[in-house]
């Protein structure tokens, strides 16, 4: 068994500003925490000073590794965070901490039994969304309703930036994984239903970010063939055990 219990990644690209807050309040919150953690940081591409700040602060907290992945793509950084974590819980968050760090706990036992995969959701019975733009949230919903009708049924949000995976889950999907952009995850979902793991929506509180880095019009339409992509590999065969 691993003696990681908890591994956190932050996919980074040109996130020297935000980055500092999220490094303090995230290691601060772990190091107060009964179990092992780590913090990983996976900068993908920047061209600010995210690299160096992140390896500033890997100087001062033992428990924050830095990766550099040349490749832009958040899911590549994803994908290579997940993968070098040793935790025997794997959380993906975003740098903005659009939903508090404080939030994680209910993600894995005890407070949380049997699921491999739980995702955080802004839909799920309980969850709170503050200050929100109407048309943010209906351009959400739109994709969500595409990503249900093509991929996954029954699941109301597939986008939020805050999912644990258990090492045997992350182990098993992540290797899967072809988009390396912002759909990545609704594949990874899509796989483990393929491979019969169970799947826990997380109801949240969640704070809109006007710095979003999502540009809602270009991004959906690439969304949108990420999701034909993924129906066209599960008719392969490419996620079957």
């Amino acid at each position: 068994m691993s003696d990681c219990f908890l591994s956190i990644v932050f996919p980074a690209h040109n996130e020297e500003k935000r980055l500092p807050r999220t490094l303090e309040q995230t290691a601060a919150f772990l190091q107060a925490q009964p179990y092992s953690a780590e913090i990983i940081v996976v900068e993908n591409g920047s061209t600010d000073r995210t690299l160096a700040v992140a390896e500033e602060h890997a100087a001062r907290f033992p428990m924050l590794r830095v990766i550099h992945e040349e490749q832009r793509g958040k899911g590549r950084a994803v994908r290579r965070g997940m993968l070098a974590a040793r935790g025997e819980y794997r959380f993906f968050c975003d740098v903005d901490l659009s939903m508090p760090i404080t939030e994680i706990n209910r993600f894995f036992p005890p407070q949380l039994e049997g699921a491999e995969i739980v995702i955080a959701s802004r839909e799920a019975p309980g969850s709170v969304r503050y200050n929100e733009p109407a048309y943010r949230h209906t351009t959400g919903r739109v994709f969500n309703w595409m990503v249900k009708t093509l991929a996954l049924p029954g699941i109301e949000d597939s986008q939020c930036g805050f999912k644990c995976f258990s090492a045997s889950a992350a182990e098993a999907l992540f290797p899967l994984q072809t988009i390396m952009g912002w759909s990545f995850d609704v594949e990874l979902l899509y796989a483990a239903r393929r491979r019969g793991l169970r799947i826990v929506e997380l109801d949240i509180p969640w704070y809109f970010n006007p710095d979003s880095k999502i540009h809602v019009l270009r991004d959906s339409w690439r969304m949108f063939w990420d999701l034909l992509s993924i129906r066209w590999n599960g008719l392969r065969g490419r996620y079957q055990p």
